[in-house]
């Protein structure tokens, strides 16, 4: 690891870079900065959590000639919420840079807006492939004078079909352009980007799954389609789970989980691709905000969602293939913390989640689902836990005396104990 002081990087994004209480760079950036700098393009196999905003929007800011208000740098990213992530991210580094105008450009929120700051000079334009070409064809994008263009998260862009925009962007950029291509995995057509639009591109990866994954606890549970709901609600006993993604492959299957969730008195939001993105918006900031516990999404809406802080990611349906679940898991352990990816199989998707698990390489755990009886006895350890912690951290004087005071012959202090954990548990 190098400190960014290391870098040939300028004093205005250095402070920035420390106030955000970075100091060591991250192996992408580590690898990816000095080549960036140095103006050459990049195909970099990095997963998401790896830090490379950071190594792609530095050497993007590190090129902007501030008295020129035109776009100077593209980046762009599958969908609404990572543009709004990465535009921020520049803001943030680029808070000492003074005048430097960074925009993001989406789908769902009026054109107009964007067309007016476009209008009066944009250094960075960061957005979704559909809407920027949106505004190249009403004449308020000029990529003429673009001299970078970062496609971040490509495999995911591909996946949502933008791989005509794609190509459409790259062909009205000028020729003499640096091209940044970060992506969690590289098939067959990331390939042939960068074959048709790279110039002798350096190519890095980044092995962030042995990094990563083994911060998250993986297990799985087997089950079957007439137990697996109330299964899910056992594994919130289990482990005590109060805020979780949850994920289904078809947006049946969420409205499905949504609904019975919340007959059942959890305070839950689902998050699909039917739904406008004002919606997805307004849920996505409840669950962030911690206003609403648990979001069961869809793999295409849960596309690009960083939650600090989220413990558990539980695959209610089994995922498609390996990338698909590395990709779910990794929403959680984010910035090098910990958590739980827990996974409920059924018979039938024993071969799809065989295949997974001979492609992990950290190994996912099984194990079974209690019987009523033994989550009985979870549930009481639990509180017991918390009550034993309360032990431990005192202040404590003035319950014990009211225990004292109503302890007879007839009233012992454990029956009284016994009580309180009843009335707890029962309420």
């Amino acid at each position: 690891m190098m400190n960014f002081e290391d870098f040939d990087i300028s004093d205005d994004i250095l402070k920035a870079i420390g106030e955000m209480g970075f100091k060591k760079s991250t192996p992408i950036q580590n690898k990816a900065i000095p080549i960036a700098l140095k103006n050459m393009d990049i195909t970099a196999q990095a997963h998401t959590g790896s830090g490379k905003t950071f190594a792609f929007s530095i050497p993007v800011l590190e090129k902007i000639f501030i008295p020129d208000k035109s776009p100077q740098a593209i980046v762009l990213c599958p969908t609404r919420e990572l543009c709004m992530q990465v535009a921020g991210e520049i803001d943030k580094l680029a808070k000492y840079v003074k005048k430097l105008k960074v925009l993001a450009v989406y789908g769902g929120q009026p054109i107009g807006k964007q067309t007016r700051v476009l209008k009066k000079g944009v250094h960075i334009v960061v957005g979704t492939p559909g809407r920027v070409i949106d505004h190249i064809q009403r004449g308020n994008l000029d990529l003429i004078g673009i001299e970078t263009v970062v496609l971040d998260e490509a495999d995911e862009m591909l996946d949502m079909g933008f791989r005509e925009d794609i190509e459409q962007i790259l062909n009205a950029s000028p020729r003499q352009r640096q091209t940044l291509l970060f992506s969690a995995t590289i098939p067959q057509e990331i390939r042939k980007i960068a074959k048709n639009y790279q110039n002798n591109p350096k190519f890095i990866k980044i092995e962030n799954k042995k990094k990563n994954i083994p911060k998250i606890k993986q297990y799985s549970f087997k089950t079957n389609h007439e137990h697996k709901f109330d299964d899910l609600c056992k594994l919130f006993d289990i482990y005590g789970i109060k805020s979780a993604l949850i994920f289904c492959n078809t947006k049946k299957g969420v409205d499905f989980v949504f609904k019975n969730l919340k007959k059942n008195g959890y305070s839950c939001q689902a998050l699909h691709g039917d739904m406008t993105q004002k919606t997805r918006d307004k849920v996505m900031n409840k669950f962030r905000n911690g206003n609403v516990d648990f979001l069961v999404a869809t793999d295409v809406a849960a596309r690009g969602l960083d939650i600090l802080n989220l413990d558990f990611i539980i695959n209610y349906d089994v995922a498609q293939n390996h990338d698909a679940y590395i990709h779910r898991i990794g929403r959680t352990a984010r910035a090098g913390g910990s958590g739980y990816a827990l996974t409920l199989v059924t018979l039938q998707d024993i071969p799809a989640f065989d295949n997974i698990k001979r492609q992990n390489k950290t190994g996912i755990e099984e194990k079974r689902i209690p019987t009523d009886e033994e989550i009985e006895d979870i549930k009481n350890n639990l509180v017991m836990d918390e009550v034993k912690n309360s032990v431990r951290n005192g202040d404590l004087e003035k319950y014990i005396k009211i225990i004292k005071k109503n302890s007879s012959s007839d009233l012992s202090s454990e029956e009284i104990a016994a009580a309180l954990l009843k009335r707890v548990r029962e309420n």
